[in-house]
């Protein structure tokens, strides 16, 4: 076996020894992968973690959630003899923390005391089951894709669609929009990326079209949030109201927010559709990126034959499985209609049920397709490989959090935002709780976590500035949907990125003036909320 030579190896000249030799191109500049920007983010919060304060509020026994004006700076660890909680700033025991957190963003235990380990008893805190859910989606549509089944589905879409590409994306974002106001559609979009980017290649769009149909779809949504259960429930419980109240406010804050994201999209879809320069990645935009279905979906398309028509639907029928068993409907219909669901539920139906599904579908699919034992197994082992990047990355996303609470940081950035916003009034009030949760949903991305967290404090402060308590839960899910829509500490943004091949820097360019638009107006409802009471 030959010794391989380095690939910027000049020193063999095939015109000869007295050539002169030419130096390497200057490349262009790459802005870091997701990897590399996440590990930059959790080594911040590392370095932020000595120099803040380590401390932490008594927890109400009834709600769990913090009292109000309770917080206290935590005692040393020298001090106290070790007992928890307590401060430790030294070196080693932060450099601990450091060092286990992306095992702990995996399958990290979180104890009685907020501590995440893996040797802790408790709650799976890590992102373990949402890690394996990606690897089965990409599993799952690897077995499709060797039947040919999506590529062809999805050309015969884009066939039919063609005079009319606008509609279908407007019909997707807002299937996406309703997902997110209702049950906080966000993580569940995962599986979607590997469908609509091809779909939107096929239409003549680029790559960014495809995910921003998701993104700005199913966040927008979770942004304005009607009845989802994750923010809107739990952040209207811990401020001791009901979810109805102030539905009327975002309601209108969903039909105007998601009509402006629906109306960005299409613009920007139609300027790269005129124009592929004006495509926020460049030329490479409009290419499949390496993407395996989309290289396929873009040759001739074929009609589906009976088997492909039975698989496509069984493909979207375990997808409907998952939407129906991800919603809370029982919790949806009693809140609009005050009555129990007429329907049959799954006793529990989360990512871990959502895994063993794509799996057992995917062997179904072999099976009719005749792939053979071998030949569904390695679609299987490829199809996981390909998302196995995505899933890393929500690991490494879910280990910046898990810095956090083992530091003992999060309550602290809280006691700031309490000082923040107290003695406000009125529309100011509301428009500054957005500002304050902006760093706390950045570093708290679960809707329901930063819901627990802040508004057992912002419930109490928003009575003293005669504001509606409902008016301080449209904030605190309005600052947090803003940020998920561009945090690195976001599972979807970074995971979904990944999938589609789409750089985080080029999605920034491309979001933030949505973001500086949706702040903007958001803060204008505030004091429309505030006006009408």
């Amino acid at each position: 076996m030959s010794e391989e030579q380095p690939a910027d190896d000049r020193s063999e000249d095939p015109v000869g020894e007295d050539a002169v030799e030419v130096p390497p191109e200057n490349k262009p500049k790459r802005f870091p992968t997701a990897f590399t920007v996440l590990a930059i983010v959790l080594l911040f919060v590392w370095l932020a973690s000595f120099v803040i304060p380590a401390g932490r509020y008594e927890l109400d026994p009834k709600t769990g959630g913090p009292v109000p004006g309770s917080y206290t700076e935590l005692a040393s660890c020298v001090s106290t003899g070790g007992k928890q909680p307590c401060s430790d700033h030294s070196f080693l025991h932060q450099f601990s923390n450091l060092w286990a957190a992306p095992t702990d963003g995996l399958y990290g235990i979180e104890n009685d005391h907020g501590l995440v380990s893996v040797d802790n008893r408790g709650y799976l805190y890590g992102a373990a089951q949402i890690f394996l859910f990606v690897l089965a989606i990409g599993a799952f549509i690897s077995v499709t894709m060797k039947t040919g089944a999506i590529q062809q589905g999805i050309g015969r879409l884009a066939l039919r669609f063609k005079d009319r590409p606008a509609a279908l994306i407007i019909v997707i974002m807002l299937v996406f929009a309703i997902g997110g106001t209702t049950e906080g559609m966000w993580e569940e979009t995962l599986g979607f990326f590997a469908l609509l980017v091809p779909l939107a290649l096929a239409l003549g769009y680029d790559r960014m079209t495809g995910a921003a149909m998701i993104f700005f779809g199913a966040g927008t949504g979770v942004l304005a949030s009607t009845v989802n259960p994750f923010a809107t429930g739990v952040a209207s419980d811990a401020a001791g109201i009901e979810i109805g109240d102030g539905i009327g406010l975002r309601l209108a804050m969903w039909i105007v927010l998601v009509a402006v994201g629906i109306a960005y999209v299409l613009r920007y879809a139609h300027r790269v559709k005129a124009d592929n320069s004006k495509s926020v990645m460049g030329p490479e935009g409009m290419t499949s990126g390496g993407l395996r279905m989309a290289d396929e979906v873009v040759g001739d398309v074929k009609p589906l034959d009976g088997r492909q028509k039975l698989i496509l639907t069984l493909f979207f029928g375990a997808f409907a499985v998952m939407i129906y068993g991800f919603v809370p409907w029982a919790d949806i219909w009693d809140t609009i209609f005050g009555a129990d669901w007429p329907l049959p539920l799954f006793n529990s139906f989360y990512f871990a049920q959502a895994t063993v599904l794509f799996l057992v579908v995917s062997v179904i699919i072999g099976l009719i397709y005749k792939l053979g034992e071998k030949g569904t197994v390695d679609a299987i082992v490829t199809g996981a490989g390909e998302f196995l990047g995505a899933a890393l990355i929500i690991v490494l996303a879910r280990a910046v959090t898990v810095v956090m609470k083992n530091s003992y940081i999060t309550d602290t950035l809280l006691h700031w935002t309490e000082n923040a916003v107290t003695n406000l009034s009125g529309g100011v009030f509301a428009s500054v709780a957005i500002l304050v949760n902006l760093p706390i949903a950045f570093l708290v991305p679960s809707s329901s976590g930063h819901a627990a967290l802040v508004m057992p404090i912002l419930g109490p402060l928003a009575d003293f500035a005669s504001v509606p308590r409902s008016l301080s839960v449209t904030a605190f899910q309005t600052a947090s949907g803003l940020v998920n829509l561009i945090t690195p500490t976001s599972v979807v943004i970074m995971g979904g990125l990944t999938l589609a091949r789409i750089g985080y820097d080029r999605y920034l360019r491309f979001a933030i003036p949505y973001f500086l638009i949706l702040l903007v107006l958001s803060m204008a409802f505030m004091f429309i909320g505030n006006a009408i009471g």
